[in-house]
């Protein structure tokens, strides 16, 4: 006699059925536009690595016939402030751009699976509320008037599931807004869906047994990346105009990597955080490691545009955050005295040895900066300190022993995703709770490493000989099949520092960098350098995987220089492009 099913699959079913209802059945695509191989959520969780094709479905919301060409054109032709100066203006109403970004989104969500709660109809009614209040008055009720925006599924919105993809907290709506909602509501802007996040919040794969795997719309056979991976899915594909997400281990800069577009990473007290669901222990981040909430968006020019709203107004809506000031206008387009702005060139974390794609695109990048008027390039050594950032982030992530959320899984019968079981050692585990004197120890140990690594910023000389920004990998390989990304160093690393951080995207993969037939000869640097050379090695591995993913660098700036990171992705950003290399996301 068969068992019964686990408790998660009858919640899961509902949850689902619940999303579909809430797309209007004219955004509905026809069968035939979905490739093959979409598969059921619960499919893509079992079957996905095996049964995704090569398919790239970014051309299909222009082609499919449900959007017309004025709402191709508000959705693909606006940054941040040329769309918000349309409504604000009346030239667009701000109930024409949400639908348009409402029915995209949907269309987005259909392709790949990026939606948990769409938010279609209290959107639009907050865009009739909005115009009326512009007839009325005659002014905008703030800056980001009329914006579209998203926010991770994390993030709670009054009314609305927190559910982040565990079946134990569905249908348990919020009574409350996240001060981020909050605050971005107070600015004008109108917030249209939430996005699928990873099982416990702590995967590189944005995959669950409530809403299925989100899929990378450039490519499905690529991770989408996580915990952010919904929101990068759905910006890419222009479903929204900036998305939020959090990072505690590069949950904002690993989707935008995937993705091809561009994450930011604050300092913290920079967003307002507070308001999140997730089933962990209440005030865990005061004695740990601080999450951080930041945007996604597919310009640099967009992520100053909500950043210099947000900064100097969080401190009244977060408690967990400072008084914050960012310039305007940004930085020129040629830069003057006194000085240049030196830049620093970080090869390696001393941990992971990066793949020959990856250094090769970062010195590609220091190339064209060293032709670039202004800038100053200079090599850092790698830091011993660096090697040990991982081990002491992965501590205090782990304080609590992970019992909180393996209870919830547990409750409902959920079985683990493919990330966590291919993670072997290294996947999650139920622990024992760190006693007082284990996490004095760790953030002891924290404040050695932050101390040490301050000479990273003055290459070890003198104040005066100051590096502006760091560029550096975003990770030990490029952008990798589903369930196949390893390790966070390179991005966790600097979240236990609090240094701002943020992914630029840089070009497409290329014939050029398969390098077939080479194998890497350098020494082996441990477990986590063993487990990143697999994506590598021929046996393990086919190279031609990555042809066409976007290769990325990570840029990083002293702790709150965040205006600073903004500055140097800005000139980063203008000399590449300025170069003709570019791999922005493209329709």
């Amino acid at each position: 006699m068969a068992s019964a099913e686990p408790p998660y699959v009858a919640i899961a079913r509902r949850k689902q059925a619940a999303l579909a209802a809430s797309i209007p059945a004219q955004w509905k695509l026809p069968e035939h536009l979905i490739p093959a191989g979409m598969l059921t959520p619960a499919e893509s969780i079992t079957e996905g690595p095996k049964q995704y094709g090569r398919v790239n479905v970014m051309n299909i919301p222009r082609t499919c016939g449900l959007l017309t060409p004025k709402e191709l054109d508000i959705t693909e032709k606006y940054d941040v402030r040329a769309l918000v100066l349309s409504m604000t203006e009346s030239k667009l109403t701000v109930e024409e751009v949400v639908e348009a970004f409402c029915k995209r989104a949907a269309i987005s969500h259909q392709l790949t699976r990026c939606l948990t709660e769409p938010l279609f109809d209290r959107a639009l009614n907050r865009a009739r509320e909005l115009d009326d209040h512009l007839r009325r008055t005659g002014t905008p009720v703030g800056p980001l008037h009329g914006l579209p925006v998203s926010v991770k599924d994390s993030f709670n919105v009054k009314g609305v599931d927190t559910s982040v993809g565990l079946a134990a907290l569905a249908f348990q709506p919020a009574t409350s807004n996240a001060a981020l909602v909050d605050l971005l509501e107070s600015l004008g802007a109108v917030v249209i869906a939430k996005t699928n996040v990873p099982q416990t919040l702590a995967t590189l794969d944005s995959c669950n047994n409530l809403f299925g795997r989100t899929l990378n719309p450039l490519n499905r056979q690529w991770t989408a990346g996580g915990s952010t991976g919904g929101e990068g899915a759905l910006v890419a594909m222009c479903g929204s105009m900036v998305g939020f997400g959090t990072d505690i281990g590069g949950s904002i800069r690993v989707p935008a990597m995937c993705q091809g577009i561009y994450g930011f990473k604050p300092s913290e007290g920079r967003i307002p955080f507070g308001g999140q669901g997730g089933g962990g222990i209440p005030g865990k981040s005061r004695m740990s490691i601080q999450a951080v909430a930041g945007p996604i968006a597919r310009s640099v020019a967009d992520l100053g545009a909500v950043m210099a709203e947000i900064v100097p107004r969080a401190e009244l809506f977060g408690e967990d955050c400072i008084p914050g000031f960012w310039p305007t206008p940004s930085v020129p387009a040629t830069l003057s005295p006194p000085r240049n702005f030196t830049i620093g060139i970080l090869k390696t974390d001393g941990l992971v040895t990066p793949l020959p794609p990856i250094t090769r695109v970062l010195d590609e990048v220091a190339q064209i900066l060293r032709r670039t008027p202004g800038v100053e390039v200079v090599d850092i050594p790698t830091p011993p300190a660096m090697r040990k950032c991982q081990a002491v982030a992965g501590g205090l992530m782990g304080i609590d022993g992970g019992s909180n959320t393996l209870d919830l899984l547990e409750s409902m019968g959920e079985s683990l995703m493919p990330w966590h079981l291919q993670q072997g050692k290294f996947g999650p585990k139920r622990g024992k709770p760190l006693d007082i004197f284990q996490v004095a120890d760790l953030q002891a140990r924290r404040s050695e490493l932050e101390r040490e690594l301050l000479k990273m910023w003055t290459l070890g000389l003198s104040p005066e000989r100051r590096v502006d920004a760091i560029i550096c990998p975003m990770a030990g390989h490029p952008v990798p099949p589903l369930d196949s990304y390893k390790g966070v160093g390179y991005t966790s690393s600097f979240v236990l520092l609090d240094y701002p951080a943020g992914n630029l995207p840089i070009r497409s993969f290329t014939e050029s960098d398969l390098e077939l037939g080479q194998a890497m000869d350098t020494p082996l640097l441990g477990g986590w350098d063993k487990m990143n050379r697999q994506l590598w090695d021929k046996k393990v591995t086919d190279r031609r995987v990555y042809l066409d993913s976007p290769l990325s660098v990570q840029i990083i700036t002293p702790k709150q220089r965040d205006y600073e990171l903004f500055q140097a992705m800005e000139i980063v950003d203008r000399a590449v492009q300025g170069h003709g290399n570019t791999t922005q996301a493209k329709l």
